[in-house]
């Protein structure tokens, strides 16, 4: 409820993340992206001394075929090679609980991931043993609960935080869920996924996870909330 009235919207952000190697001028890559109007987030990655990562997003999921397709099949993109086991395509969710269906839906994951301090990005897939689905709602609700306080004290501490879609039906691996972690450094990162590691969801109730991309932005755009 908002004002009274419920909140309701079928709109919803999709967004996702590429890779690409044999990167030799990254330049090159920033003007094509500035010059093409495109928001997004380009990452150096951690892993490969020549390898990026592109973040891109669009509550219009034709955007990635009419748009971002041409573009990386322009010079700059189609000289690389492409990293299919990091491709990650997730839709944004809510709860039910979230004081502003709109901003939560469609604002607080680009603004978290172009936040100029926040440079340091972790994005894995993971999927859930089928018996979660199984339980009663009361029990899937008290895991979910514990492993959640988790990640609410990493980001209250100002150390994280984490951008949740949900990927049924997009994910070539059957993954149910795309996270991403978002950090002024790395460490807070690395130490919320280990923390994270001992909840019964993750213990008892994590079919995988991953693999893991770890970039560091080096060009972030987001032109701001758009209206319907």
């Amino acid at each position: 409820m908002r004002g009274g009235e419920p909140q309701t919207s079928d709109r919803r952000l999709f967004m996702q993340l590429l890779a690409f190697g044999n990167v030799r001028d990254t330049r090159a890559l920033i003007d094509t992206l500035e010059n093409s109007g495109v928001e997004g987030v380009l990452y150096e990655d951690a892993n490969d001394p020549s390898g990026v990562g592109l973040l891109t997003w669009s509550d219009e999921p034709s955007f990635f075929v009419d748009r971002l397709r041409p573009l990386l099949n322009r010079d700059s993109f189609r000289a690389l090679s492409f990293k299919p086991e990091y491709a990650m395509m997730g839709r944004t969710y809510a709860l039910g609980h979230e004081p502003n269906l709109e901003e939560w839906l469609l604002e607080r994951s680009p603004r978290a991931v172009t936040d100029a301090e926040w440079k340091w990005h972790v994005w894995y897939p993971l999927r859930r043993k089928g018996e979660f689905n199984a339980l009663p709602a009361e029990e899937q609700t008290s895991i979910l609960r514990e492993h959640g306080r988790i990640g609410h004290s990493f980001g209250e501490a100002g150390f994280a935080m984490d951008v949740r879609l949900a990927c049924f039906g997009m994910d070539k691996n059957d993954n149910d869920f795309i996270i991403g972690l978002v950090g002024k450094e790395l460490f807070p990162l690395s130490a919320c996924i280990q923390a994270m590691r001992k909840t019964k969801q993750t213990s008892s109730f994590m079919e995988h996870m991953g693999p893991f991309f770890i970039g560091r932005a080096i060009w972030q755009k987001w032109l701001g909330p758009k209206t319907a």
